[in-house]
């Protein structure tokens, strides 16, 4: 697991119109930029995994919200995509669209940036504060496909909401579980 205070992995990375995106924003265009964000969320996530399905509309939901609040969000995906075809970008760009994404969706090709984060499964979240310091890994939330526990973004909100009011977030924090990411060899971690 990624140590809470590491600083976060830099990464540039194809967002679904072939724009590369940073950890600052847009490099390639000026549309977005991320420079003096309050937070930062980094999401591992695909398209096929029960657990994403299941959480993937409060996701967007979540993106409006606190995008609005100065958190920059990123989705990032490092699934196998010869091997999971559903993965695939053409995949994510439907996902995206359906789903009504506001921030981007990223694939990792080369699952480069999923090693640096020490991702482990989908869905897996990162929040960094302003300085890009690791506050929170975990979950979302104790919501699981078919545990009849509602979607809330609890865990994640709370931690969210700590970093937006100036405090830490709590030190009990709880790993994500969902599906292990579809790697092409060990990720050698």
């Amino acid at each position: 697991m990624l140590a809470l205070g590491t600083r976060a992995p830099e990464f540039a990375l194809p967002d679904l119109d072939g724009r590369i995106v940073t950890l600052a924003g847009y490099a390639h265009a000026n549309e977005r930029a991320f420079v003096d964000a309050r937070a930062y969320l980094v999401m591992f996530i695909c398209n096929h995994c029960p657990y994403v399905k299941h959480v993937a509309d409060h996701l967007a939901r979540l993106g409006v919200e606190y995008q609005a609040k100065g958190v920059a969000m990123f989705a990032i995906n490092s699934n196998d995509a010869i091997a999971y075809p559903d993965d695939s970008p053409e995949a994510m760009r439907r996902e995206a669209r359906e789903r009504g994404y506001t921030f981007p969706y990223l694939y990792d090709e080369s699952q480069d940036v999923a090693k640096a984060y020490r991702a482990a499964c989908t869905p897996d979240f990162y929040l960094f504060d302003a300085e890009r310091r690791l506050v929170y890994r975990g979950q979302l939330d104790g919501s699981r496909p078919k545990n009849e526990v509602p979607v809330t973004g609890a865990d994640l909100r709370h931690a969210l909401d700590a970093v937006l009011a100036g405090t830490t977030p709590s030190a009990e924090q709880f790993p994500s579980l969902g599906c292990n990411i579809k790697w092409r060899e060990s990720p050698g971690y």
